[in-house]
């Protein structure tokens, strides 16, 4: 439930954008992940002001050091201070690398989320979603990449955007404890780098370049949407009885793919696998295309990660490996 959806005419700027991104969320059950860091206190704080709707807190510690467990030891003082429950975690012995982190971590929420039957709520902002336009860009992302954080998502993001700053200026002013994590402040990782270096040389030389990438990212991810309508309707709508999608598995009608070009079948494949929690990459998505048109009932292909595609009398049906998770 909210309790409230705006802040009054005369507050400042970041008072607003932070009640207003609270009241946009519809009523449910949601699990706040929260790390300590400045951003994700602002939304703590800010769902306990307008909101009455979270169920838990959860935290994770990367095990990275004293700075990573006072971090979430500030988590769980300040969310129990506000009378939430806290749920805990900690990285798994052996993850010494970002991605092994952010897969431990999101491995941990959805899990207490299934749990609690709760939506996820992260506080990325409008900058964390440039920031990985951006870094999609660079590697190369066609359209369904660059929408990010705008595609539609198991995860809540209410402050997707509101610029970094007005959380910055809201935390501040509501004088939030936070836990700065001294890797920020470093180079050593891509993101940084683009935050630290490349935006602000972009915005330099070309003012308003950040409004456009966001622009193109809202393009793709309407463009996004239309290809995942048509995909609910193929996968629902198969001549095998077992079409549909159930988060690790995806059966959808040979007949609707059959005869499509290769461009054609490099759109739909993505999104087909997105139903079983599999993210093709462009290796997969070329082989996908090239065995479609080519595939016998009984033949399959093996993708990596585990996941394999066969083809039957009258369907295709991709398999997820037993530890893809669909919120990932």
């Amino acid at each position: 439930m909210v309790k409230r959806t705006e802040a009054g005419p005369a507050e400042p700027p970041y008072e607003r954008a932070m009640a207003a991104a609270m009241g946009a969320l519809p009523p449910g059950r949601y699990l706040l992940a929260v790390s300590g860091g400045r951003d994700s206190m602002a939304l703590l704080d800010a769902f306990v002001r307008w909101r009455d709707d979270a169920c838990a807190v959860a935290t994770f510690d990367h095990g990275t050091g004293r700075a990573a467990t006072a971090a979430a030891a500030l988590v769980d003082a300040e969310a129990t201070a506000r009378g939430l429950v806290v749920v805990s975690g900690h990285i798994e012995r052996g993850a010494s690398t970002e991605a092994a982190w952010r897969a431990e971590r999101w491995r941990f929420l959805s899990g207490w989320a299934r749990e609690l039957r709760a939506r996820v709520v992260t506080a990325h902002t409008r900058d964390d979603q440039l920031e990985t336009v951006v870094i999609r860009a660079l590697r190369g992302a066609g359209a369904r990449g660059l929408a990010a954080m705008y595609a539609p998502s198991a995860v809540a993001r209410p402050l997707v955007d509101v610029p970094r700053a007005r959380v910055a200026a809201y935390a501040a002013s509501r004088g939030l404890p936070v836990a700065d994590d001294p890797s920020n402040a470093g180079r050593a990782h891509l993101r940084n780098r683009v935050r630290l270096d490349l935006l602000p040389a972009l915005e330099r030389a070309h003012p308003g370049f950040g409004e456009e990438m966001l622009a193109v990212s809202r393009r793709a991810a309407a463009w996004r949407a239309g290809v995942e309508a048509l995909v609910d309707r193929i996968v629902a709508d198969g001549a095998d009885p077992a079409s549909g999608a159930d988060g690790r598995r995806a059966v959808v009608a040979a007949a609707a793919l059959e005869g499509l070009p290769g461009e054609g079948l490099a759109i739909l494949w993505p999104a087909i696998a997105g139903r079983a929690g599999v993210a093709l990459d462009w290796r997969g998505t070329e082989r996908l295309a090239a065995f479609t048109n080519d595939a016998r009932s009984g033949q399959q292909v093996p993708l990596s990660g585990g996941v394999r595609v066969r083809r039957t009398a009258t369907s295709f049906v991709l398999e997820a490996a037993p530890q893809a998770d669909p919120l990932y």
